[in-house]
C-alpha cells in the first residue's frame, strides 16, 4: 500500500516525512486530525525494521491519540512522530536538533512531548529549535517525565474497574500481571505493591525484570507466558497490539487494564473479549494521564491540578463502560463514540472563529 493510501485509511489530514543525512535523522510526523485544538503528541524514537512499519505505526499512534484528547475532554488534536533507528547510539544534539527544526516547520500544528526512546533531556534540546515542546525537565520549568502521571491515571482506572467487578475500590489482596515493566510499567508496579497488590511481571529486558523482583517483590515469567498468568487483571504496558485473537485466548482474568497503546490487534477483538466474560477498559481512556499531565503544562504547571484531573480518569472509564451497556456495544466502541462525539461537537464550535482568538498553542 502507497503511502496517500494508507494516510485516506485513517483520515489523516497531514503526514510529513523529514530528514538530516549529517546526524542520520529520518523521521516521520502524522497530523491526525486539529477539530479541537493542535495535533499533541510524543516522539517515538525506535529501530523499525523498514519505513512502512515506522508509518504504520505513526498512523495508528497519531488517531489514538485524537481518540485519546478528545475522550479526556482536553482541547487537543492528535498526532505523532517516530524517528527510526536506536535511540542509544544515533540520540545526537544534532539529530534531536534537526528534528526540532522538522516540528517547528509545522508553525505549531503539531506539539510534540516523549515517548519511547525519548526523554525529558531529549525535549530540552528539541525546544532550543521550536517552541512546540513540551515535557521539559523540571529544573527549566517543565513537568518531567510523563510516565509517574500515566501509571497513576492506569492505577485511578483499575479501582474504577475494581469497585465495577469487586463493589470496592480496595485492590489489596488482588493480584495484576503486568506485561511491560519500562518507565510506566514500573511506576504503576510501585503503586500497585504499596496498594498491597500481588504482581507478576514481563519484560524483553532482563535488568528491568531484575528491579521488579528485587524492589518490589514481583513474580517473573517469561515474555510468552504472561498471557497464560492466572490473575485479576492483566495490565498491558509495553507496545501494541497485544490482545488478538491467539492471546485472548489465553487470557486468565476478569479484566484487562493497562498503558500500551493501541492493544487490540484489531478493534473487533474487544468482543472477543467480552464473548470471554472480560472487562476491557479502553486503553486510550486509561492511558490518558500523561496527555493531561503535559497538557497542564502548557498553561503553567501545577501538580495539584494535573492529579485531580487525571485521577477523573476513574469517572471517565465508568461513563464509558456505563454506556457501553446502556448501548449495547463493547467498551471499544463505546470509548471511540465518546470521543468522536465530542470532535463533532466542540470541533464544530471552534471553527467559529472569534476576532483575535488564538486557537492553541503554548504560552
Amino acid at each position: 500500500m502507497g503511502v496517500f493510501e494508507s494516510i485516506g485509511t485513517e483520515t489523516h489530514e497531514e503526514v510529513l516525512f523529514g530528514q538530516d543525512p549529517d546526524s542520520g535523522l529520518r523521521t516521520i510526523v502524522a497530523i491526525h486530525n486539529t477539530a479541537l485544538g493542535p495535533a499533541f503528541g510524543g516522539t517515538r524514537f525506535y529501530p523499525y525494521r523498514n519505513e512502512e512499519d515506522a508509518l504504520i505505526d505513526v498512523l495508528r499512534l497519531s488517531k489514538g491519540m485524537t481518540l485519546k484528547s478528545a475522550a479526556a475532554g482536553l482541547d487537543l488534536g492528535g498526532g505523532k512522530a517516530v524517528i527510526i533507528g536506536d535511540p542509544r547510539t544515533m540520540g545526537t544534539e544534532r539529530l534531536f536538533r534537526a528534528y526540532g527544526r522538522v516540528v517547528d516547520s509545522l508553525g505549531g500544528r503539531y506539539i510534540t512531548a516523549e515517548d519511547v526512546g525519548t526523554t525529558p533531556e531529549n525535549m530540552a534540546t528539541i525546544a532550543r529549535e521550536s517552541n512546540w515542546v513540551t515535557g521539559l525537565p523540571s529544573v527549566e520549568g517543565g513537568s518531567g517525565d510523563p510516565s509517574p502521571a500515566t501509571a497513576r491515571g492506569v492505577l485511578a482506572a483499575m479501582r474504577a474497574v475494581g469497585n465495577r467487578l469487586w463493589n470496592t475500590h480496595d485492590l489489596a489482596g488482588r493480584k495484576v500481571a503486568i506485561q511491560g515493566v519500562g518507565k510506566v510499567g514500573m511506576d504503576l508496579l510501585r503503586r500497585l505493591t504499596e496498594a498491597g497488590v500481588e504482581t507478576v511481571v514481563a519484560d524483553i529486558h532482563q535488568d528491568a525484570v531484575t528491579e521488579a523482583v528485587e524492589s518490589y517483590g514481583s513474580k517473573a515469567v517469561a515474555v510468552d507466558e504472561i498471557h497464560d498468568v492466572d490473575c485479576d487483571i492483566f495490565a498491558p504496558c509495553a507496545l501494541g497490539a497485544c490482545l488478538s485473537e491467539s492471546t485472548i485466548a489465553r487470557l486468565h482474568c476478569e479484566a484487562v487494564v493497562g498503558s500500551a497503546n493501541n492493544q487490540l490487534a484489531i478493534d473487533d477483538d474487544a468482543n472477543l473479549l467480552v464473548g470471554r466474560g472480560i472487562l476491557y477498559a479502553p486503553d486510550f481512556i486509561v492511558n490518558a494521564g500523561g496527555v493531561i499531565n503535559l497538557y497542564i503544562e502548557m498553561d503553567g504547571y501545577e501538580v495539584n491540578r494535573a492529579s485531580a484531573l487525571i485521577d477523573a480518569i476513574s469517572d471517565n472509564v465508568n461513563r464509558v463502560l456505563d454506556a457501553a451497556e446502556a448501548d449495547g456495544v463493547n467498551p471499544h466502541v463505546a470509548a471511540v463514540r465518546v470521543a468522536e462525539e465530542r470532535i463533532q461537537d466542540i470541533g464544530s464550535l471552534r471553527l467559529k472563529r472569534r476576532p483575535g482568538h488564538h486557537r492553541g498553542g503554548l504560552k
